[in-house]
């Protein structure tokens, strides 16, 4: 898989990429992510890639040609491409799983006052991480890269991602290491029992009853 970022910022993913799981997974060529800096496809003589909002109003927009240029060179037949934008959808894991099976995934980043509206034009989804607000694109960008990329194949172990949170509808069960017992907490004893039928059993009905809980809106 291969995903390209589009942002004025790409020093902001230097250490996103070369550390733990995104890094592996980019040496075992599991997927292929490029940052691409789109002041390098303005026209303009100062590279100035926003300006005022027709209208009057606070803050600078991104103009569109830079943009629009940009996914013209880098767009394929297979490319699908997202907005990073606070009035998009909210991001879940099953548009992770959605998206982990493109072949080409595209994500613009925004930055001061958003996007002139014509840029949305190019978006097959516009994406949020939640109801807040943040100065760029980038964290979200990168949060979607990495919830993407531990999806692939062979990067993450098969068995840890079939009972993780939001499988199913359901959050994960609680887990515990070593010590057995800390400051007067103990493991729960079916963990230390052996018996592998009545840990199974426990642990989804401690799934059922977490969720339930805590996020009774995400059940099955």
């Amino acid at each position: 898989m291969r995903i390209d970022i589009l942002t004025l910022f790409p020093n902001m993913f230097e250490g996103f990429l070369n550390e733990s799981i995104i890094k592996r997974a980019i040496e075992k060529k599991a997927i292929e992510i490029n940052i691409i800096n789109f002041r390098e496809y303005s026209k303009l003589s100062n590279n100035q890639v926003d300006d005022t909002i027709y209208g009057g109003g606070p803050g600078m927009l991104l103009r569109c040609e830079p943009i629009f240029d940009c996914i013209d060179d880098i767009k394929t037949e297979n490319s699908k491409i997202a907005i990073m934008t606070p009035d998009g959808k909210q991001f879940t894991q099953k548009i992770a799983k959605t998206f982990k099976n493109f072949e080409h995934l595209i994500l613009i980043c925004g930055h001061y006052e958003g996007f002139d509206e014509r840029i949305k034009t190019l978006a097959d989804f516009e994406i949020s991480l939640g109801d807040f607000i943040l100065t760029g694109g980038e964290i979200p960008a990168m949060a979607i890269t990495d919830s993407i990329t531990r999806l692939l194949p062979g990067v993450i172990n098969e068995e840890s991602l079939e009972s993780e949170t939001f499988e199913e509808g359901l959050l994960d069960y609680p887990s515990y290491t070593k010590p057995q017992e800390y400051r007067g907490m103990k493991v729960p004893d079916v963990l230390i029992s052996g018996d592998h039928a009545k840990i199974k059993a426990w642990r989804e009905e401690m799934r059922q009853a977490k969720t339930q809980e805590k996020r009774p809106d995400i059940m099955e």
